[in-house]
């Protein structure tokens, strides 16, 4: 059966590309936002795999598809403005590329701008690497009034060019045969005019760099491509053309490289004179459009309105993603009682043990029923926010609130996750996506765990209000400024490591401009990503509930029989030192399952009114009606305080775990989060436990 976007690409025939070793590997290079992630997800569908490049906090994205009999290799380079050595999506880019793994790169390009999207091309221009060129968004620059020679380009480039829309499946004809093409005839890029630019430049800076690179170049990079670079004061170029020296010649390239001064201002006059010569003739403007675009824009990008139309949008997006989890998150949660009681039926009947009778009826179903709540809104999410990128108003907010975010090392679009988190914390990871750069994303879905969900507005106020009364707005004040602490303190702490030297890769140049979503390509993506998260979810959610459930279950369902009273009753002496009876530290613990369980948790282990299990995960039954008076009479006001805190700065739950190990790929780096989080609010739980005992004391 043929693939839905031609009738031989991907088809059901075809074996795993990453095991056929004739298969042709196709790099994708281009800068954010230029439709690289669309067209990945188009050619590879299911065929894919997401990890990180080796020694780098970079996301590596790598897929397969068949056509007309052939096996291709798809390789998704991170999203960068030049193959300069300045972040580690430059570095990661093109070390690959230097590599000569790719056998094609296909470099995009924004057709409604390309005289600065070409910026990219004319960056590559001098590498030795068979290329074809797709102007992306070709739909947009018809919108705009532009029309573009795509023929005249190809003459002038020497390389396939091919008018593209990413989310369209009729274009997808052309790109294959282009890269036939490109794999049959192995034709590189034409610089010439670009190679004269660079030997005109006044003063002779290039020609005097050129001097000391060898005739041919070094490995897939021309002489004047390398000397490009070393003029930019490129590290690696430099070394690279240092390790070709030795003796006085050596010496005299170390004296003579770091003379030259602005030397990215000399070549980039360089590539964007050869984009425009480039251009000249092929691209004309037959009606200018988009003045009422233009009006909202000077709203939505000035600094009196901006922020409020963001917010505004954002509120709207958060609303409509949670439209598919409630109708989805209410149908699955009958899955339990429906399916629970003749599950249970049939496995007594088996024979089977009454523990995994216990586990399948009540653990596995709601496990499936928290798994696929958090798939939902994962999907209402990346529809959402995969709108606001799609018609290109997420640049905007980028713009609007870089300042701001560029505090935290993160760009202005990390608002959008954190606005997304004060409802709920899986959601702020999965929206998370829009970040381009990888370090940034991780580093963002680090600090959102330190923003309180929807679920510590719900159970912490009440919780607060039994034992302090009024004082309970002092005690969520606290919060407030304690977050704000967390993630600063936070930001300082891991920046370093996944945004290093300060960089915020990622930043916007230029504001793509207004165009209609593809709904098609939006919804297979957004299904594309549940079908992903669902697996890795499950597996998390499994786990977790499986383990509550052997430390919580007993026969008899009598709480002081069970592992969990046994163990916690056993280290109280060391809980007692973070300011937590055994009582309120496995209720921390269970924080962790949902922090709606709290409350219920409680419940059970004070007034056995539930089981514990029932309480943490199932999430059923009633809270006793005394259950105030209950903790008040068992539980001390600085106790209460420290426990208040630990619940609400330690590991959101379960289903943000999930939700970020989905997004990141990395089971260590989420570990790591988790582990920084436990051990950061049980340091809190100390502090506040000691300082308010001596304040209670005092008053």
């Amino acid at each position: 059966m043929g693939c839905e976007y031609c009738k031989e690409a991907r088809c059901g025939k075809a074996k795993d590309v990453q095991a056929n070793t004739n298969a042709c590997t196709v790099a994708l290079l281009g800068q954010p936002n230029s439709g690289k992630s669309t067209l990945f997800n188009a050619l590879t569908g299911g065929h894919q795999r997401v990890g990180n490049w080796p020694g780098k906090t970079v996301e590596k994205k790598q897929g397969s598809f068949q056509y007309g009999g052939n096996f291709y290799t798809v390789i998704d380079l991170p999203g960068s403005y030049s193959l300069s050595a300045g972040s580690d999506e430059e570095i990661v880019t093109r070390n690959y590329i230097a590599t000569g793994e790719a056998d094609i790169v296909c470099i995009l390009a924004d057709a409604s701008q390309l005289e600065r999207s070409l910026y990219m091309l004319a960056d590559f221009a001098g590498i030795n690497t068979p290329a074809v060129l797709l102007l992306n968004m070709m739909d947009v620059a018809k919108e705009k009034g532009k029309e573009i020679d795509a023929k005249l380009l190809e003459e002038r480039l020497g390389i396939p060019v091919v008018p593209f829309v990413a989310s369209s499946r009729k274009d997808y004809g052309a790109f294959y045969a282009a890269v036939r093409n490109a794999e049959k005839y192995k034709r590189t890029l034409v610089t010439d005019g670009l190679d004269r630019l660079y030997e005109d430049v006044e003063g002779g800076v290039l020609n005097s760099a050129s001097a000391f690179i060898p005739r041919e170049g070094a490995g897939l990079y021309s002489p004047l491509w390398l000397a490009a670079k070393i003029t930019e004061g490129d590290g690696p170029a430099i070394a690279l053309v240092r390790e070709t020296l030795s003796g006085e010649r050596r010496t005299a390239f170390d004296k003579k490289a770091p003379e030259i001064k602005n030397g990215n201002l000399v070549t980039a006059d360089c590539k964007f004179r050869w984009i425009g010569a480039l251009l000249d003739g092929a691209v004309h403007t037959v009606r200018e459009n988009g003045a009422v675009l233009s009006r909202f824009d000077r709203l939505a990008l000035g600094g009196r309105w901006g922020k409020w139309i963001a917010f505004g949008i954002m509120l709207l997006g958060f609303v409509g993603s949670t439209i598919p989890f409630f109708a989805v998150s209410t149908a699955a949660g009958l899955i339990p009682s429906l399916l629970g009681p003749p599950l249970a039926a049939f496995l007594r009947g088996l024979g089977v043990t009454p523990f995994l009778t216990a586990f399948a009826a009540e653990g596995l179903l709601n496990a499936l029923y928290m798994t696929l709540a958090m798939t939902s809104y994962v999907f209402g999410v990346t529809v959402v926010f995969g709108f606001i990128e799609e018609v290109g108003y997420m640049a905007r907010v980028s713009f609007v609130f870089d300042g701001v975010m560029s505090r935290l090392g993160l760009q202005g679009k990390a608002i959008m996750p954190f606005f997304v988190s004060l409802g709920c914390t899986m959601g702020g990871a999965a929206a998370a996506r829009v970040i381009d750069s990888y370090g940034q994303r991780l580093l963002a879905m680090t600090l959102l765990w330190a923003v309180p969900c929807g679920a510590i507005f719900s159970t912490i106020p009440m919780l607060a209000g039994m034992f302090f009364g009024w004082g309970a707005l002092f005690v969520m004040f606290g919060i407030v400024l304690v977050m704000i602490l967390h993630m600063v303190i936070t930001a300082k702490i891991f920046r370093p490591r996944l945004v290093p030297g300060g960089e915020r890769g990622g930043m916007i140049m230029e504001l793509p401009p207004y165009h209609k979503p593809k709904w098609g390509e939006l919804f297979r993506y957004a299904l594309l990503r549940v079908k992903t998260v669902f697996v890795r979810a499950f597996r998390v959610v499994f786990v977790v509930t499986l383990l509550f459930f052997c430390l919580s279950w007993t026969p008899e369902g009598n709480t002081a029989n069970s592992l969990i009273y046994k163990i916690g009753t056993f280290i109280e002496p060391v809980t007692r030192v973070f300011g937590l009876g055994w009582q309120t530290f496995m209720a921390f613990v269970a924080a962790v399952v949902a922090k709606e369980a709290v409350l219920g948790v409680l419940n059970a282990l004070y007034t056995g009114s539930i089981s514990l299990f029932a309480s943490a995960v199932v999430n059923e039954g009633t809270v006793a009606a005394n259950l105030g008076d209950v903790l008040a009479a068992s539980i001390s006001k600085p106790e209460a305080l420290a426990f208040i805190f630990a619940v609400t700065f330690t590991v959101p739950c379960v289903m943000a775990v999930a939700s970020t190990y989905s997004e990141n790929h990395s089971l260590k780096w989420t570990l790591k989060i988790a582990v920084y989080y436990v051990v950061t609010a049980l340091l809190l739980s100390f502090v506040i436990y000691h300082v308010s005992s001596f304040f209670f004391r005092l008053f």
